[in-house]
């Protein structure tokens, strides 16, 4: 009988804000109605060599490297060896001793050609004939004091390992960790909308809420158009948007005009609403919050399909309440406000303000799936009538997807 999984992500950020990684968590379906499963640190290695080989490797990775915490016993077995080596990192739970079986185990691995990496790491000097041959060090930077931090960073400065903050949850918190010394960051602190403050209005922004507001109210192209030509930078990549994801056109779209005619309004409002995330900084459509936006949007238009209800207008709907979800973090104002200036149909906007309706609810289990609140997301699978194996279909159709959004063109 073929094991049922859910499977969860955690990004993983470089200094320039681009993700690198996903620590990935798996479990069975059985443990998402067990009482203690918060407690539980890993899946078996059965299970993630089961789910990777049973859904495909690329597709459950993606174009990152995946990140995978192992137990004692998993970290022996030889299963673990049956990783993709070039697409994972290994990580030792902080329950694991530094004795003699794990250090000659962690010498095979190296050998082998595998990253390694200690999970929630506290500097130990028992540690130190295994830091020879540690890549990542992972600190989770709630747990250790602040004023602790320091000190132990440059403890483990002596040897040439890489440094990541864990459990990082704000921007403030990135550039303290980053003023520290770390080189990567886990969690979704980019996602977050800062702290509203008075400053000076941003063109740029000005620019693209009018041009979301545009499309939002269905204006005619040539003004839509006039919008873009204020704001090239938006035009360019939405072009690269547009030509990296399969959308059944026959002709590459080389110009704006082309696409405002060719795509439709309701693919243009998607393409444009990308286009805005990616524009946010430097890294275009390497921005983490596009691919996060554009996961969420796809999962949703995927969960209502496998749901049959609506059709493909319920569907599109899904899809734009997803990418909405993150407008406050894009443009630092409050969801009230922004929605109030958009033309949203009422099913969005009440799942964008109030997280009610269908839309609603399946925005609150692609944001639980984000978090890996695996009670969360079993709490509305059942509430949505969706069954796991749907939800893990769309997660690694949507993989998949995202995946051909940053496609070098």
């Amino acid at each position: 009988m073929e094991e049922k999984f859910f499977l969860g992500r955690q990004p993983i950020l470089n200094r320039i804000q681009q993700i690198v990684g996903f620590e990935l968590l798996f479990r069975s379906a059985e443990s998402l109605h067990a009482a203690n499963i918060l407690d539980v640190q890993a899946a078996s290695a059965s299970v993630i060599v089961n789910a990777l080989s049973q859904f495909g490797f690329q597709d459950v990775l993606g174009r990152h490297k995946g990140f995978f915490n192992v137990t004692y016993e998993m970290l022996m077995s030889d299963e673990v060896e049956l990783l993709p080596k070039e697409s994972v990192v290994i990580e030792l739970l902080e329950t694991i001793i530094a004795d003699k079986e794990v250090l000659a185990r962690c010498r095979t691995l190296k050998s082998l050609g595998f990253t390694l990496a200690l999970d929630d790491h506290v500097y130990s000097p028992s540690f130190a004939e295994i830091y020879e041959l540690i890549d990542i060090v992972k600190v989770d930077v709630l747990e250790v004091p602040a004023d602790e931090l320091k000190p132990m960073i440059q403890k483990l400065r002596a040897w040439p390992v890489t440094l990541l903050a864990e459990k990082v949850e704000s921007a403030e918190q990135y550039l303290f960790c980053s003023e520290l010394g770390f080189d990567l960051f886990q969690g979704y602190y980019f996602a977050r909308p800062v702290v509203l403050r008075q400053k000076k209005l941003d063109v740029g922004k000005l620019a693209m809420m009018r041009l979301m507001q545009q499309v939002m109210a269905d204006t005619e192209l040539e003004e839509i158009e006039e919008t873009f030509k204020q704001n090239p930078g938006l035009t360019y990549n939405l072009l690269r948007l547009v030509n990296s994801v399969a959308i059944g056109l026959r002709v590459r779209i080389k110009t704006l005009r082309h696409a405002l005619m060719v795509l439709g309004m309701e693919q243009l409002k998607r393409w444009i609403t990308l286009a805005l995330y990616a524009g946010k900084d430097d890294n275009g459509v390497q921005s983490p919050l596009l691919e996060m936006a554009a996961m969420r949007g796809k999962m949703m238009e995927l969960l209502v399909l496998s749901l049959r209800t609506g059709g493909k207008e319920h569907a599109d709907r899904a899809f734009m309440a997803g990418v909405l979800s993150l407008i406050d973090v894009l443009f630092e104002d409050s969801m009230e406000e922004l929605v109030g200036k958009l033309n949203l149909v009422e099913d969005v906007r009440a799942a964008l303000l109030q997280r009610d309706g269908l839309l609603g609810g399946l925005l609150t289990l692609v944001e639980n799936v984000e978090q890996t609140d695996f009670s969360g997301v079993n709490e509305q699978l059942e509430e949505s009538g969706l069954s796991l194996e749907q939800l893990l279909s769309a997660q690694l159709e949507t993989i998949s997807w995202s995946d051909r959004l940053s496609t070098t063109l």
